[in-house]
C-alpha cells in the first residue's frame, strides 16, 4: 500500500474549513499532488519545477499579452 498523502491548504484559501481551497501534498521532493477540497479524489500530479513555472506565469502572466 502506497503513503498516505498530508495535505496543506493554500494559505489564500483563508482559515475556514469550506469546500473553496486548493490542497497540496509532497509524495516525495519530485511529486506534487494538487485537488480542490470540494473534489478531494480528483487530483493533478506535477513537478515542483513545473508548479513554480505555473505559478510564476499565473502572478506576472504570460509574456506578450495584455
Amino acid at each position: 500500500m502506497g503513503t498516505q498523502l498530508i495535505w496543506q491548504k493554500s494559505t489564500y484559501s483563508g482559515g475556514g474549513d469550506g469546500n473553496a481551497c486548493v490542497e497540496l501534498a509532497a509524495a516525495n521532493p519530485a511529486t506534487l499532488h494538487l485537488r480542490e477540497s470540494d473534489e478531494p479524489d480528483t487530483r493533478l500530479t506535477t513537478t515542483p519545477l513545473a508548479l513554480a513555472h505555473l505559478l510564476h506565469r499565473i502572478r506576472h502572466g504570460a509574456p506578450g499579452r495584455d
